[in-house]
């Protein structure tokens, strides 16, 4: 048996704009996961997930042409890994082989809602990994973030890879995303392995270590409304083009800066973040402003409000519109005040680490 799993993630800053090609957000791995077992199969494979119910998903693969086949099941992202590096596999002319999946996941609750800690992302970088050590591909780690995310835009076009990123090399990155459009082109017309070389075509992205910030303690809080990613990007991008304050391009900027001034602080050991994460926090409120959209709800300006008033910053995590905020504060606050006033409010306090990072971060 192959067992692989992959972390969470959280944004920290650079959320929406990171969207944009070529810019940038700060994301930590933290320490929940997603499990994938795998098992040699034989005539048909089958993934077993509590998010497909209790029977299993079975799959075949076409006779005439070695493709997957799924009867009467949505297309999702565990297919588009498989489908991802099935593809991979037969231009490099291995033999096909089939296999079952198991899927466990630790980012949601009991009642299955989820945190909001990428668990789509997560679940395809397990995937990617589990299926690229039972065909011995040989992956670089780059490589397989690669192949995660050229699965992952098949099923959301718009996802910027941040989660993806985070989840495949683990604690505190700097990511920029690469152009996904352009991405999904060249691997129509030239195939996957052709697009995971083809460097001008991830050229502005990649990945950066930064430092563990001694000097912080990161506070993660969950509302227990879970929210779509996806949807709110594109509600906001669409609402840019309806008001004109602020200027999109102007959120662009603000978001940068505030990115920049954040790796800054993390080369000193996170000292001076606790500013630039109020400064992210206000970027992300005039763009919910300018597109009309919900970035911070109720229980997350609560959530965010009470950190200040005890001497922390936090701020919306992701997209908002619910799951979690973060909270920096300094090393040596005393956080039981700001616990204490989460709970009242109905804030879910997850005890979160930063997974270790894992591994170097080879060329893009």
């Amino acid at each position: 048996m192959i067992e692989q799993r992959a972390p969470g993630k959280l944004y920290i800053a650079g959320e929406y704009a990171v969207v944009d090609p070529g810019q940038p957000a700060v994301i930590v791995a933290v320490d929940r996961y997603i499990t994938v077992q795998l098992t040699e199969g034989s005539e048909v494979g089958r993934v077993r997930s509590s998010a497909y119910g209790r029977s299993p998903l079975v799959w075949v693969r076409d006779e005439a042409s070695d493709r997957i086949v799924l009867e009467h099941q949505p297309y999702d992202y565990v297919f588009a890994a498989i489908t991802a590096v099935e593809q991979l596999r037969s231009e490099l002319s291995l033999p096909p082989r089939y296999y079952d999946l198991d899927i466990g996941s630790e980012l949601d609750d009991v009642s299955g809602r989820k945190f909001g800690l990428g668990s789509s992302a997560a679940v395809t970088v397990a995937v990617v990994a589990a299926l690229n050590e039972f065909y011995g591909l040989d992956l670089t780690r780059s490589e397989r973030f690669k192949l995660a995310l050229l699965a992952t835009i098949e099923v959301a076009p718009t996802a910027s890879g941040g989660d993806l990123a985070a989840s495949t090399f683990g604690g505190w990155i700097r990511y920029a995303s690469p152009d996904r459009g352009a991405l999904r082109v060249h691997r129509s017309v030239h195939g996957v392995a052709a697009t995971l070389a083809a460097s001008q075509e991830w050229a502005g992205s990649g990945v950066t270590r930064l430092a563990h910030p001694d000097a912080l303690q990161l506070l993660v809080g969950w509302t227990g409304s879970p929210a779509s990613t996806e949807r709110l990007v594109e509600q906001v991008r669409a609402g840019d083009a309806r008001t004109p304050l602020p200027p999109y391009p102007a959120f662009i900027d603000d978001s940068r800066s505030c990115v920049d001034a954040l790796v800054a602080a993390f080369e000193h050991h996170g000292t001076g973040a606790e500013p630039v994460i109020g400064r992210a926090r206000r970027v992300l409120q005039r763009l919910s402003a300018s597109s009309g959209i919900t970035i911070e709800t109720p229980q997350l300006q609560a959530l965010c409000d009470i950190a200040e008033r005890h001497g922390a910053s936090g701020k919306p995590s992701g997209a908002g519109g619910g799951d979690c905020g973060i909270v920096l504060a300094g090393a040596e606050l005393a956080t039981d005040p700001i616990l204490r006033e989460w709970e009242a409010n109905d804030i879910r306090r997850l005890s979160l680490a930063p997974h270790p990072a894992s591994g170097g971060v080879d060329a893009f």
